[in-house]
């Protein structure tokens, strides 16, 4: 699969339902296809069927049994092309917009959008370390008859950046010391050198004897004091909140979590050539998301 890839390049590699197919086994099996129940590599083809067939124990399967795409009545070129649009569009895209780039219906188009979006959560992430910026902030739109500081429909998210490296996102209860540094100590090795928060006492005492701990204080319009600063996370926050205004328009404090992993798989993979890819590789290793999972109350 070529790296770098773009749009003249995705539409003359993966135009056809085969070239999808055989794409997703080579991500699937990449020293060869390999039984689902036995593991045997004594395998035949089915061709007409798309399947294989285990000379070992003679069980039957094809490239996507077992994956996200097994029970999709979606054609596998529009399931490439959704991967791709939400891998490169910097702010996101809205399921209004993917329904009118793939002519399907807003429903397929949401539910899509969910499952490759549930798929870009990272498990086991590594934890940041060396100099690391940590912020929280809200997320929500506005009430009617509310001043802007009307917090009640707003949700809390706390992040952290490690300078030149990944970010970490999280939807949190509250803004309280036990929340904030317990995603910290979660997030971040031990032997993190530096931490660098603005002046909310709840960051007060995290420092131990091989991380320092150093704020700004923006009450008194102090952005940056030498290396001290919060900018790289603050520009998360921009990109979350043009992300919510501009693409999203309106999400539910239920699925926000899914858009921040959406964020940072992105971000995290911003100068990795391969970023298409590993998400095709990350939806086959998907387990099934339900449709009625995503809209129980």
């Amino acid at each position: 699969m070529a790296k770098d890839m773009d749009m003249p390049r995705l539409m003359e590699a993966y135009d056809t339902e085969e070239e999808c197919r055989d794409a997703l086994e080579k991500l699937r099996w990449p020293d060869g296809v390999r039984c689902l129940r036995c593991q045997g590599d004594k395998i035949s083809r089915i061709y007409k069927r798309n399947q294989f067939d285990c000379d070992s124990c003679g069980y039957q399967f094809s490239a996507l049994a077992g994956t996200i795409f097994h029970d999709t009545h979606l054609p596998l070129t529009k399931w490439f092309l959704a991967t791709y649009f939400m891998v490169e569009s910097k702010k996101g895209m809205s399921a209004n917009q993917m329904k009118r780039m793939l002519n399907v219906s807003y429903k397929t188009a949401w539910y899509l959008c969910h499952r490759i979006r549930a798929a870009m959560n990272e498990a086991n992430p590594s934890r940041l370390s060396g100099v690391v910026e940590v912020d929280e902030t809200y997320v929500g739109g506005k009430v009617r008859g509310k001043g802007r500081h009307y917090l009640g429909n707003k949700a809390v998210v706390v992040g952290v950046v490690q300078r030149k490296g990944k970010i970490r996102l999280q939807v949190v209860n509250g803004t309280d010391r036990a929340t904030l540094q317990g995603f910290i100590k979660e997030n971040t090795s031990p032997e993190t050198e530096a931490i660098y928060t603005d002046q909310h006492p709840a960051y007060v005492g995290i420092a131990d004897v091989d991380t320092r701990h150093e704020s700004v204080n923006h009450s008194i319009e102090e952005w940056v004091r030498g290396e001290v600063h919060t900018n790289g996370i603050e520009g998360v926050w921009s990109l979350v909140k043009r992300s919510i205004v501009g693409s999203y328009h309106h999400l539910s404090v239920k699925h926000l979590d899914s858009y921040l992993d959406e964020v940072e798989w992105r971000q995290n993979n911003r100068l990795n050539p391969n970023q298409f890819r590993d998400t095709l590789i990350k939806l086959i290793k998907a387990s099934s998301l339900q449709y009625q999972e995503l809209t129980a109350g």
